[in-house]
């Protein structure tokens, strides 16, 4: 959809102004690895190689996929704060169900509420550890320090799970929870109580349900995982990691899964995550293997490792604060500076307009006033350039067999006239990338998600239930192309009258959020050329 709407705009551009103006007689800092990746209970030394690590890891992760182990002894403990219900059970001690209480699948108090994470298969649970070579697997059952745990909004809790190996090892996985936060602190411990030292990595895995029915609209537009590794962000599209598995083992700062408003990622804490591999299992699963390091532990020693879990939405605000630059798995591409603050002013005037709907008619107010002296300037030049195609027509006509003659004669004539041919043009070009950047920063804002705007229009985030704004748009479209000042030829003309029915079509199905923008754009612009047409002499 996007690149549909770039085309259409960078085309009507072009064939605009490329023709009558350039060619009027043709149709024309690194981050550095973290040294220190494990905090030692009592200093047992970790591998310093990060290559060593790695390559260890990738050793191991062929393992996959787990194979389901019966779970009669497990049990569910469940995990309440004000954000989200969390569900985890001891087989494996990972993540059975998790949902989010703040946000719904449709509009209104009847919808239900999302769920990032529901599984009942013990072996697709998330959050698994896979620990072979410390004796620990998703099969194991651990013991737990609570069978419930119920956080106010101030509130901080616990929840602990526990086993020891028949090697000797005693390994604690600690959940760390906050009643006002979508983090979860992650402490995996392993404490040898035997005889003989133990060699390995700590593997968390993160399971990922593709189903079959999330297709590229609505909120899978945007579905997959992502990495920051190597001070950049990977994106790995599903059917490419059904041909061949992905693996990354620079500088891993997080690795997420995420679909356009919410997302579930593990972050690293002072170099905790050595590697992450990903691979599809079947069409239905994609596993993400996170492993650390490799660990050393000798007898009577322990080491622990840290990370950070985030279940919860794409909000830039809420995934600025986690740090580790989580806020990049949102991805505004090349207009993110754009983009960004535009976002931040659009939640500025929410508090106080109170409607998304209201935030977009006064950001657009603005940003056509700023560049009121840019497109004033432009549509006053085109207007110039209209009053001389008489004179071009006869310059055309004169000079037909000498091409070199008429050019120069054309350039004569804007030089008498004091007429920029480019004058029409650059001004608008300055302003494309803002319109990118808005694009952008409207179409992936989980605020205009289920957000009101007036009458029918219920959620900003949806298309126009009715299409009624969408064929405004197009009408007004039409409107401004008919004042708008054009030396193209009849035949010209007429192509980019269809160009409004052409972009009416398109925005059938775009979030009402942007069909709003560009409608009252559409209607400021019609005021300014209005204005214009009567300020410059016919």
């Amino acid at each position: 959809m996007e690149k549909r709407l770039i085309i259409a705009v960078l085309l009507s551009i072009g064939v605009l102004y490329a023709y009558s103006y350039i060619f009027p007689t043709s149709k024309p800092a690194s981050l550095a690895p973290k040294q220190s990746v494990l905090s030692s209970a009592s200093g047992a030394p970790a591998q310093p190689a990060a290559a060593k690590a790695a390559g260890a890891a990738a050793s191991y992760l062929p393992a996959l996929p787990v194979e389901p182990n019966s779970a009669a002894s497990a049990r569910d403990i469940t995990v309440e704060t004000d954000l989200y219900s969390a569900v985890f059970s001891t087989q494996g001690a990972g993540l059975k169900k998790l949902v989010l209480k703040k946000y719904k699948e449709t509009p209104g108090a009847q919808g239900k509420d999302i769920v990032l994470v529901n599984e009942s298969a013990p072996n697709r649970f998330a959050l698994l550890s896979d620990s072979r070579e410390l004796g620990i697997q998703p099969s194991t059952v651990f013991n737990s320090s609570a069978s419930n745990v119920t956080l106010p909004a101030t509130g901080k809790g616990t929840l602990e799970f526990s086993t020891v190996t028949p090697q000797g090892v005693l390994f604690k996985k600690v959940y760390s929870f906050s009643g006002d936060a979508y983090r979860i602190g992650l402490t995996e411990e392993v404490h040898n109580s035997g005889n003989g030292k133990v060699d390995g990595a700590l593997h968390l895995l993160q399971n990922e349900r593709v189903a079959a029915e999330h297709k590229k609209e609505g909120r899978y537009e945007v579905y997959g995982p992502s990495t920051l590794t190597d001070n950049k962000v990977d994106t790995d599209k599903l059917d490419n990691l059904l041909k061949a598995p992905a693996q990354y083992d620079k500088s891993v700062i997080w690795s997420a899964f995420s679909d356009k408003y919410f997302m579930d990622a593990v972050i690293a804490d002072k170099g905790s995550i050595a590697a992450v591999r990903l691979n599809r299992v079947g069409t239905d699963l994609l596993v993400r293997d996170i492993s650390s390091p490799l660990v050393s532990v000798a007898p009577g020693q322990s080491v622990a490792v840290n990370y950070s879990v985030y279940y919860g939405p794409k909000d830039l605000d809420i995934l600025k604060a986690q740090g580790n630059r989580l806020e990049e798995v949102i991805d505004y591409g090349w207009f993110a500076p754009i983009s960004k603050p535009l976002i931040y002013t659009l939640k500025f005037l929410y508090k106080y307009t109170g409607n998304y709907g209201f935030a977009i008619i006064i950001i657009t107010c603005v940003l056509k006033l700023l560049f009121f002296p840019l497109t004033h300037k432009s549509y006053k030049s085109m207007k110039e350039m209209q009053k001389l195609q008489p004179k071009m027509a006869e310059l055309k006509e004169k000079f037909k067999n000498d091409r070199d003659a008429m050019n120069k004669a054309v350039m004569e004539l804007y030089k008498t006239h004091k007429v920029n041919p480019m004058g029409g043009c650059l001004p608008m070009l300055v302003q494309i990338p803002v319109f990118f950047g808005l694009y952008r920063a409207l179409m992936y804002s989980i605020e205009l998600r289920h957000a009101p705007f007036i009458l029918w229009i219920t959620d900003l985030s949806a298309k126009d239930p009715y299409y009624v704004t969408p064929i405004i748009m197009g009408v007004s479209m039409f409107i401004q192309q008919k004042m708008t000042p054009s030396n193209m030829d009849p035949v010209q003309a007429k192509m980019m009258l269809a160009l409004p029915v052409v972009f009416t079509f398109m925005f059938l199905n775009f979030p009402s959020g942007l069909v709003v923008y560009w409608l009252v754009n559409n209607v400021l612009t019609i005021t300014q050329q209005m204005y214009i047409n009567k300020s410059v002499k016919a």
